[in-house]
């Protein structure tokens, strides 16, 4: 797959997002184990109703498994920030 970033929204897309950006990091680890498998390193800001009234911990849980088999192979590392429509999109 050569377009992980494009396929990370694609799977996103069932979250309902408002919002979602995705910065591959790959580069910046190149040489660590993860980068010698051929996983990348993301950095993911998604925007969602979905995750109203959730803690992180859920909200994570639901990015997990719209990502499903990408977090198997093609995402070795992903840092995740998801947020309600409601709540500040600056980072804290």
């Amino acid at each position: 797959m050569t377009d992980v970033p494009q396929a990370i929204r694609d799977r996103l897309a069932a979250l309902e997002p408002e919002a979602i950006e995705v910065v591959d990091e790959s580069a910046l680890h190149a040489g660590h184990e993860g980068a010698k498998s051929g996983g990348g390193h993301f950095r993911l800001t998604i925007v969602s109703p979905r995750f109203r009234g959730l803690g992180t911990l859920a909200r994570h849980r639901l990015v997990y498994a719209a990502l499903g088999p990408l977090m198997r192979r093609e995402i070795h590392a992903l840092s995740i920030r998801a947020i309600a429509p409601e709540e500040p999109r600056t980072a804290a």
